[in-house]
């Protein structure tokens, strides 16, 4: 009887370990944040509102995956009447598309500690496939992830054809994900 309750609480314990730590992604402790030029100068902002599932285990990347949100309507470039201004619809148009969203489609170690993600980019009700090398370190109670990458503004139909704005913006990733 105790071998049979023994053998039944391994498997369960070993089949739960076989698969990636759920993780919640704290907007507290993360920070989104990008730079695009305007007017030939460095335009700095943030996204708030992080939310979403994350799941990540360095030896099992078949099973990890990302699926995040941020709220548009967050946005702070430390200037009110700009940040409205990229709420409205010839920009962000926040009303209609209210988050921008990173899934993941697989995942793959680099070494180091890096890591090497193909995902999807979801913003302003236009998905396209994106890639970035990431890093993943271990945090009490979870992980750590830093990424940057640049997106053309202009594929994803944000801004229209400003001669004063650059198309390509810098975003950088700092996510902590909690159990």
């Amino acid at each position: 009887m105790y071998k049979k309750t023994f053998l039944i609480l391994l498997v369960a314990l070993l089949s739960i370990n076989s698969f990636a730590q759920n993780l919640t992604p704290s907007d507290a402790d993360s920070k989104i944040s990008f730079v695009i030029k305007n007017m030939g100068v460095n335009v700095d902002g943030s996204l708030k509102g992080l939310k979403g599932k994350m799941s990540f285990d360095p030896k099992k990347l078949s099973s990890s995956q990302f699926d995040v949100t941020v709220d548009v309507n967050t946005i702070n470039t430390d200037n009110k009447r700009r940040d409205d201004h990229l709420k409205k619809d010839d920009f962000f148009d926040a009303e209609k598309y209210p988050v921008i969203g990173i899934k993941t489609t697989s995942i793959q170690a680099k070494g180091n500690n890096v890591y090497y993600a193909k995902a999807v980019l979801t913003m302003h009700g236009v998905s396209k496939n994106i890639q970035f090398d990431f890093i993943a370190t271990p945090v009490q109670g979870g992980y750590q992830f830093k990424a940057e990458f640049s997106v053309d503004r202009k594929e994803y139909g944000v801004g229209g054809n400003s001669m004063t704005m650059g198309d390509n913006v810098k975003v950088s990733l700092d996510v902590v994900g909690k159990k």
